[in-house]
């Protein structure tokens, strides 16, 4: 055995890409630095299947501390120099903290989750049909739904961070999203949030337009501002949308998740 190598569990929100995505990039800063072996090197895997292979290998159930997140999946791969292992998982804030296996969660595979889906105004009325369609094609099950028109306040909290730093761009939001009656969805399905995220595409629909015309920004959005949607972009903020927009409670909403937040 040449050298020690360190084996790292760790967790993120769609960790398969981030991860890859910052492995790659330390990777052209250390190949500037050296072409030697001198420097560390770390690998994944890019499978479910083998990263839970590997957790066997490695880990026991003894060796995690569970509390406040869910755990999905796991990354890892294993070279002469280094190991990487990674847990993909969604964080929620309210998760009751107990004693579970994750090898269990790693074996049961993705976990269904809500999502909020919002309809801007002059969209879901003319849309309406295709666009359920869609959502019914794409396994979503519709568990909650109204049509409301926005207050300010509820308008604003909606908005991006980086878009709420412009008091214009807030302002020109706002105004848009309480100009007219929106549609509010509440969305189930295996890994709601990241597939709703997936299908909408970037907030400017040019943006959308140009990675694939296919993605609904692209096909229902005429501005950053008139996108045509909005969507729970996170596990949390999920959470958030459905204690917002449905406080009375889901329609045969009756996934773990839903009960053990509360919603």
């Amino acid at each position: 055995m040449s050298s020690p190598v360190l084996v790292c569990a760790l967790r993120g929100i769609d960790a398969f890409r981030a991860l890859g995505a910052a492995l790659k990039g330390w990777t052209q800063g250390r190949d500037r630095l050296s072409t030697g072996d001198s420097l560390p090197q770390a690998v994944m895997a890019l499978t479910p299947e083998v990263t839970f292979r590997q957790a066997i290998l490695f880990f026991t159930e003894a060796d995690f501390v569970t509390g406040k997140a869910r755990f999905y999946c796991l990354l890892s791969h294993n070279t002469q120099n280094s190991t990487q292992i990674c847990f993909s998982s969604v964080v929620g804030e309210s998760w009751r903290c107990r004693a579970e296996s994750l090898f269990s969660y790693l074996q049961a595979g993705a976990q269904v989750l809500c999502a909020v889906l919002l309809i801007k105004p002059g969209v879901w009325s003319r849309k309406l049909p295709r666009i359920l369609r869609n959502l019914h094609l794409e396994k979503f099950s519709v568990v909650g739904m109204k049509h409301l028109e926005l207050e300010a306040a509820a308008a604003s909290a909606l908005l991006p961070s980086e878009v709420q730093q412009d008091p214009a761009a807030v302002e020109a939001h706002c105004a848009y999203l309480t100009s007219g009656t929106a549609l509010v969805l509440c969305l189930q399905r295996p890994n709601a949030v990241k597939k709703l995220m997936d299908l909408l595409g970037p907030e400017d629909p040019q943006l959308a337009q140009a990675q694939n015309p296919c993605l609904w920004r692209a096909q229902y959005g005429t501005s950053t501002v008139q996108n045509g949607f909005y969507g729970s972009q996170s596990y949390p903020m999920a959470v958030r949308d459905v204690k917002l927009f449905f406080p009375e409670g889901l329609c045969c909403a009756q996934c773990q998740t839903v009960q053990e937040e509360e919603v």
